[in-house]
């Protein structure tokens, strides 16, 4: 169900630039779930999304739970800070650039998480590589990753597929591990805090385009993997302990398989081609928490859908981007009192999780991740969203990225 939500607020400022210490945060804020906790489970994640010449990547649709809302500017009030303002450098980014453009070169962080919806079907949303120790981290809304809907944990299947387009994968795709949000948004639905971190495993390659992604099984000791799929990996021989440990989860693709020959039996399981780190593949933009309000930030985003005057503004098929002030917003109808605005005509289906950049340098892609879309607005009525919103980065926003930024995922190849 869709909520029709006041917002308001007015604020300016600039942007600290210094890195300063960051706050303490208590370890009770944080909310951690289990996306994949397995490297089975993760590969047979995979499997869902690249079956049947990936289907469900294609078919999916964009997700627009509760991200239309009704703005209405107040004067007054608006977020402030809770401690010193910081900043965590971009992934190759730690050494500043004074480089300049007039064009706007789109960042290669920027991608579609895809999940099953409270209505079992595939969908998607906006989402970015962020920085982190292990450069394996990725920032959304958090409805994005939380099942708000029916109050469950968490979306299903959730992956990360950076410049997707088109059932094309061209940096791999990425299964979440682990996801991290504010207590509060978890248990009490609160708006200021609507966002989330994920872990995420190494990428794993997808088949080369246009060719089937059904693979062929083995038909001796010595086979090899069918056409498609040589790209993902190959089929090896493994012991029937670990064969049976895959059973559960040979649904999508058939990634199991014995064969008998000369009167014993042999077990094949499909092993993956790793495709490295996220952070090594497309860099990760840098954070930035307890700024001032009112310094310009670039949006970057899928956003899909029509206006509510039916006029269809964008495909969701490519990255878009938009330019503007931050301001001080509200939204009570989800106890959400400290929100940011900018003004941007984005719809609202696929700009959920949009990345909300400050500082962002042109030549290296980079930025500081300042924001993420949770909901559009039509501020003055004439039926075209103008407006999109964002919680405001503070000190309990960077605890909640510390407990996620320092966590290894590995390889599920």
């Amino acid at each position: 169900m869709k909520r029709i939500l006041p917002i308001g607020g007015v604020a300016a400022g600039l942007l600290a630039t210094a890195l300063v210490t960051p706050p303490a945060s208590a370890a009770d804020d944080v909310k951690a779930v289990p996306l994949a906790s397995t490297g089975i489970a993760a590969k047979n994640i995979v499997a869902y999304w690249y079956a049947n010449d990936a289907a469900n990547l294609i078919g999916a649709t964009p997700y627009d739970v509760e991200t239309k809302v009704v703005a209405k500017h107040v004067s007054t009030g608006g977020p402030a800070a809770d401690s010193k303002p910081g900043v965590v450098p971009a992934i190759g980014d730690e050494k500043k650039s004074t480089a300049k453009s007039k064009n706007v070169n789109l960042p290669k962080t920027s991608g579609k998480v895809f999940f099953l919806g409270t209505d079992g079907k595939p969908h998607w949303a906006t989402a970015t590589s962020v920085q982190s120790a292990y450069r394996n981290l990725v920032a959304t809304a958090g409805h994005a990753v939380y099942d708000t809907e029916s109050n469950g944990q968490t979306l299903d299947y959730w992956v990360f597929i950076p410049g997707y387009y088109q059932g094309k994968t061209p940096w791999g795709i990425y299964v979440g591990k682990q996801a991290f949000t504010h207590y509060d948004y978890d248990v009490y639905e609160d708006g200021d805090r609507d966002y989330a971190f994920v872990t995420v495993y190494n990428g794993l390659k997808a088949p080369h385009d246009g060719v089937t992604s059904g693979k062929s099984k083995p038909s001796g000791v010595f086979s090899s993997g069918g056409t498609g799929w040589n790209q993902l990996g190959g089929w090896v021989e493994v012991t029937k302990e670990v064969y049976d440990q895959y059973k559960g989860f040979d649904t999508f693709i058939g990634d199991i398989d014995q064969v008998h020959w000369n009167g014993k039996t042999y077990y094949f399981v499909w092993k993956f081609a790793d495709a490295g780190r996220l952070g090594d593949n497309v860099g990760g933009q840098g954070l930035a928490y307890n700024q001032k309000v009112g310094k310009p930030v670039f949006v970057f985003g899928y956003p899909s859908g029509s206006h509510p005057d039916g006029n269809y503004a964008y495909s969701g098929k490519t990255l878009k981007w938009s330019y503007g002030k931050t301001f001080a917003a509200s939204a009570s109808a989800i106890k959400a009192e400290e929100l940011i605005g900018v003004k941007s005509s984005f719809t609202g289906e696929g700009a959920l999780g949009s990345s909300w950049l400050v500082g962002y340098k042109n030549t290296r892609r980079l930025g500081y991740l300042n924001g993420v879309t949770i909901g559009v607005s039509d501020t003055d009525s004439n039926n075209r969203y103008d407006t999109s919103v964002s919680p405001y980065f503070d000190g309990e926003l960077f605890g909640v990225y510390s407990a996620a930024k320092n966590l290894w995922s590995g390889s599920i190849a």
